[in-house]
């Protein structure tokens, strides 16, 4: 499995971050959790908005910091 957090570097996208690896080792899944700061990488997956997350090549969440909870269920589905 891979995630991509979505971000330029600031605090909710760190914050992201963190939450998307608590979240890979709670649910237990082999996932790389890579952080992509390039703004036309970024773009190029059709988000404007940031902390975004994608979870193989899908746009889980996009201009909010996702629950724990939420990042766990787009792991274990």
């Amino acid at each position: 499995m891979e995630i991509k957090v979505l971000g330029p570097g600031c605090a909710k996208c760190k914050q992201t971050e963190q939450i998307v690896k608590e979240a890979v080792a709670a649910a237990g899944v082999e996932a790389s959790v890579e952080k992509v700061t390039d703004v036309m990488a970024i773009a190029g997956y059709g988000v404007f908005g940031t902390p975004a997350v994608v979870v193989d090549g899908e746009v889980k969440s996009v201009g909010k910091i996702p629950k724990k909870d939420d990042v766990i269920d787009w792991l274990t589905k």
